[in-house]
């Protein structure tokens, strides 16, 4: 990791337990998928290469963000909502990959290949 992706790195852990966050709150997995579609599509953008990582950073943040508010504010989470998150990679890989592409064509574009 160098250190001009370390802010990109945290972005992501801030995008990621705020998508915990909201998981907990709301407790809808549609709403937590779009935010982490969301996250991982700019984070693809900003940074293309290897968005694998961003999947990781971000969707590891959800199951912890949960576990924590398990542990201190004693939220007890369904059995659906813990799968729920776990499931939360699937659209993080679409998203990162995605911005990925994206920005290759947008460079592609921006050169005028």
């Amino acid at each position: 990791m160098s250190m001009r992706d370390m802010w990109f790195y945290l972005l992501a852990a801030l995008c990621g337990i705020g998508t915990g966050w909201a998981d907990v709150a709301i407790n809808d997995l549609l709403f937590t998928a779009l935010l982490v579609l969301s996250a991982c599509i700019m984070l693809g953008m900003l940074r293309p290469r290897r968005p694998w990582r961003w999947v990781a950073s971000v969707g590891v943040f959800i199951p912890l963000t949960e576990l924590a508010a398990y542990v201190i504010l004693t939220v007890k989470p369904t059995r659906a909502q813990i799968y729920g998150s776990f499931l939360a990679f699937l659209p993080g890989i679409a998203g990162a990959y995605g911005g990925s592409i994206m920005r290759g064509v947008i460079d592609n574009l921006r050169h005028g290949k």
